[in-house]
């Protein structure tokens, strides 16, 4: 299971949110410093969100993240504000290796698809946020989590058949932030379903043992911030794992 640790970014500045609020955003200071130190520590991959693209819905400091990708030998999974083909163009051209296309993938997913077949299917990345509906589904948000999409988490995946996707973000909204543990039901149901897809699990992450048993469920990825922000465990100890 790959290590993703992530950089949060609003206004230049490495933040993290609480359950995705804007108006509850911690601030850790400058992102290249904080690259640099998850470079050193061995991470092979860093998961970069450009909250105010998520919010205005455009890539808004994909210059900042091109900045970030060439500073280090490391490869960048990064998204926020992605809704059309030259936003995707734009930040592999800046030097990301994978692009995540959130709102879009289940708004548009005949525009996603033909993203992912003109661009490799290891360039685009799939987010899907997900909170739990009264009735017990899982109904994925958009707009930077602030509205419902319409479709719970299955009907979104089988937007996709198997080929037309390999990775996917699957972040339960309500353990964003708020180190309470990952949803491991929910990716054990989702990788149960698409054992055709990699699936990275996001929201929660607060011991070294949370990262343990996601890799029992057979997660292809784990992204962690604040536990690593608050030195819960170091990235090394994760990576080691």
């Amino acid at each position: 299971m790959l290590i993703y640790p992530a950089i949060d970014l609003q206004d230049g500045v490495c933040v993290r949110l609480a359950q995705g609020r804007f108006d509850d955003a911690t601030r850790y200071g400058d992102p290249r410093g904080q690259l640099k130190a998850f470079a050193d520590a061995g991470a092979q991959w860093v998961h970069i969100v450009d909250l105010d693209g998520a919010k205005q819905g455009s890539p808004a400091q994909y210059e900042l993240i091109g900045e970030l990708a060439r500073s280090v030998d490391v490869r960048i999974q990064s998204g926020g504000g992605v809704r059309e083909r030259e936003h995707v163009q734009d930040l592999l051209d800046a030097g990301i290796a994978r692009v995540v296309v959130g709102s879009a993938a289940v708004k548009r997913p005949q525009d996603v698809r033909a993203w992912i077949e003109a661009f490799g299917i290891e360039h685009i990345c799939c987010a899907f946020d997900v909170k739990q509906r009264e009735d017990g589904a899982f109904e994925v948000v958009v707009g930077g989590w602030t509205v419902g999409g319409g479709a719970t988490i299955e009907q979104a995946l089988a937007l996709y058949p198997s080929g037309a996707l390999k990775h996917i973000l699957v972040t339960d909204v309500s353990r964003d932030g708020i180190l309470t543990g990952p949803n491991v039901e929910l990716m054990r149901t989702i990788i149960a379903a698409r054992p055709d897809l990699a699936v990275q699990a996001s929201g929660g992450v607060a011991t070294l043992d949370d990262l343990a048993t996601l890799r029992r469920t057979n997660a292809a990825g784990a992204i962690i911030g604040r536990a690593l922000y608050e030195r819960r465990f170091t990235l090394e100890d994760a990576l080691a794992g």
